[in-house]
């Protein structure tokens, strides 16, 4: 059974940081490339920062110098470090894994865990 389990989230004041932490099981991890999302209520869902199976990192210009992104494959887990949070940071924040093979990509997606910086 594929799962992904997110945790980390939480009440933070302005300035502050937050490790969020998103924990697979079901799949074989080190294949796919792995992203963070954040949404919040009438918005779309938006990207926020991604790695690929090789470690590349890319970053939405809103979160760059901010935040981090890492995985440990050996834990099956992606990391998003998020330093110097805002306000405007507030959302569920998601974690979400893709493959992709010829003819078909395969996304899994976690539950969310909610990111709430206020003073």
């Amino acid at each position: 059974q594929v799962q992904l389990v997110e945790s980390g989230g939480g009440l933070v004041q302005p300035g502050g940081s937050l490790r969020l932490s998103c924990t697979a099981s079901g799949f074989t991890f080190s294949n796919y490339a792995m992203r963070w999302y954040r949404q919040t209520p009438g918005k779309e869902r938006e990207l926020v920062a991604a790695i690929s199976v090789g470690g590349s990192t890319n970053y939405a210009n809103s979160v760059k110098g901010r935040f981090t992104i890492s995985r440990h494959n050996a834990k099956n887990t992606v990391y998003l470090q998020m330093n110097s949070l805002k306000p405007e940071d507030t959302a569920v924040y998601y974690c979400k894994a893709r493959e992709v093979l010829p003819g078909r990509v395969d996304d899994y997606w976690g539950q969310g865990t909610q990111v709430t910086v206020s003073s």
